[in-house]
């Protein structure tokens, strides 16, 4: 996983609208980046949720809020729609982002092995660079654990 202190890595991804969005477009302000396995699985569901529930905080302070899966951005525009989710979604089928944030890890479920989509957290600072990481990020917690954590560096 990559670290507090280093840099964020760039990326240009298509959002749920099919417009691509490079987080350099977001220079000058803070990041939630969240990458998530699927959209429309429970644990999946209960996260964007939670951000929504969450949102009134982060739009207050001027953060930006993106999702990350590999599902396509008509299966985003569909999650966005039926959940009525206010912040993007960006679709990386080909891995780029998922990958240049090392969240592409193996996976045991019932004793087997697969690659996929650890639930993890980053947020980026105004420079680009990244001010913390929840990696095994909870569903139904981790938006409120940001806002704790970004309210306590006030």
């Amino acid at each position: 996983m990559l670290k507090e202190g280093m840099k964020a890595p760039d990326f240009t991804l298509e959002d749920k609208d099919g417009r691509l969005v490079s987080l350099s477009d977001f220079e000058g302000k803070k990041v939630v980046l969240y990458f998530y396995p699927r959209d429309n699985t429970p644990g999946c569901t209960k996260q964007a949720c939670a951000f929504k529930e969450a949102y009134d905080g982060f739009r207050s302070e001027d953060i930006i809020v993106i999702g990350i899966s590999k599902d396509s951005s008509k299966s985003h525009q569909k999650f966005a729609e039926k959940y009525e989710l206010p912040f993007r979604l960006l679709s990386d089928p080909e891995l780029i982002a998922i990958k240049g944030y090392d969240v592409w890890q193996e996976k045991k479920l019932y004793g087997k092995s697969s690659m996929g989509v650890a639930r993890s957290t980053y947020i980026i600072d105004e420079e680009g660079m990244i001010l913390k990481v929840f990696e095994k990020a909870k569903p139904d917690t981790n938006a409120f654990e940001i806002l704790e954590f970004l309210e306590s560096r006030k």
